[in-house]
């Protein structure tokens, strides 16, 4: 099976598999006290700042909660982009785990910015009111598209200038970074974010991603926090290990860059075929376009991806760490045919 609906299906960097198997040997502490993991924070502090501290979790969702949980309470709110991945993938956890509200925004891009957020800005010390505390943004967004350092900064001074803190959803950061040409930290803890998802899953890992709090004043009482809410390892070292050579390997770089360059070489493809519409910029490893309806529903008897907004006929591509030419051309050929009926 060859797939283009998401980066997930792809399958795990020799890397990482090495990785895995370097920490399957003997004995080692449970929870956390393994050497690989006493040894990640020292690495998230040179990759992030010194004021880095990962918390690893299971997935996503779990890193997202863990980071909302730290940032709010029950009777305070988020405020996120209406396509958001904590609003509309993540079945309501925040909601349910967190006990707090998701202030939504609509985006023509999948893009937060000052002004928009603002429109959800009051009502603060009014206690019918739910009291806005963060700004949740994804770097790349859910539709790909990515926010200059300049951009974040506008966020994190709007959200400090309210007491407020704000939260990136970095589960694609690595492909963020290749395609922006900046380290992780300068995306992050030098924009004033004050917490992150990382993740590695999407791009090479096998599992495990990780809340990080970049701003102390959030690392307040989270190991209980985590095994509340059933994010805690009990092998962690083979997450760790994961990350210990995602970030030292230069894997993360090379799988984001080759999926990003795939990605291009499809849209590349597309260009000149009729009734294909692309309707974000392609900044990253995905696309999204509208065709017709047929032929959109004949494809998938070629290939899977998903109908992203089956509505406008809308759907999304996108590419792996291991998607080849072959993959692509292959593809665009079956594409062609369809849309040639």
């Amino acid at each position: 099976m060859r797939s283009f609906g998401s980066d997930n299906h792809s399958g795990i960097s020799p890397e990482i598999m090495q990785a895995i198997e370097s920490a399957n040997r003997d004995h080692d502490l449970a929870y956390g006290d393994d050497q690989w993991t006493l040894g990640l924070e020292r690495l998230f502090k040179e990759t992030f700042g010194p004021t880095a501290k990962p918390y690893l979790v299971f997935n996503g969702t779990g890193a997202n909660v863990l980071c909302i949980d730290a940032m709010c309470r029950s009777h305070e709110a988020v405020v996120c982009a209406e396509t958001a991945h904590i609003n509309v993938d993540e079945c309501g956890a925040p909601q349910r785990i967190v006990g707090c509200r998701l202030l939504t925004v609509p985006t023509p891009d999948g893009k937060l910015t000052p002004d928009l957020v603002r429109t959800q800005l009051h009502g603060f010390g009014f206690e019918h009111h739910s009291q806005p505390r963060a700004i949740s943004i994804a770097q790349p967004t859910e539709l790909g598209t990515l926010y200059s350092p300049e951009e974040v900064r506008a966020l994190a001074d709007l959200a400090h200038e309210h007491n407020m803190y704000l939260h990136m959803d970095g589960a694609r950061l690595a492909n963020a970074a290749v395609a922006l040409g900046l380290t992780f930290k300068a995306l992050t803890t030098d924009c004033g974010v004050d917490c992150l998802s990382f993740g590695g899953t999407k791009n090479g890992m096998l599992m495990g991603e990780s809340a990080v709090m970049l701003n102390p004043a959030l690392d307040v009482d989270l190991k209980y926090r985590r095994k509340q809410m059933s994010q805690l390892c009990s092998k962690m070292r083979f997450m760790s290990a994961q990350f210990e050579a995602y970030l030292t390997t230069g894997v993360w770089e090379r799988n984001a860059r080759h999926s990003n360059a795939m990605t291009q070489r499809l849209l590349q493809g597309l260009a000149g075929m009729e009734n294909v519409e692309v309707v974000y910029p392609v900044q990253v490893n995905s696309v999204f376009v509208r065709l017709p309806r047929e032929v959109w529903h004949a494809l998938l008897e070629d290939y899977f991806f998903y109908d992203w907004d089956e509505a406008n006929d809308v759907v999304r591509w996108m590419c792996s760490f291991d998607t080849t030419e072959a993959d692509v051309e292959d593809f665009l050929e079956k594409l062609g045919n369809r849309l040639r009926g």
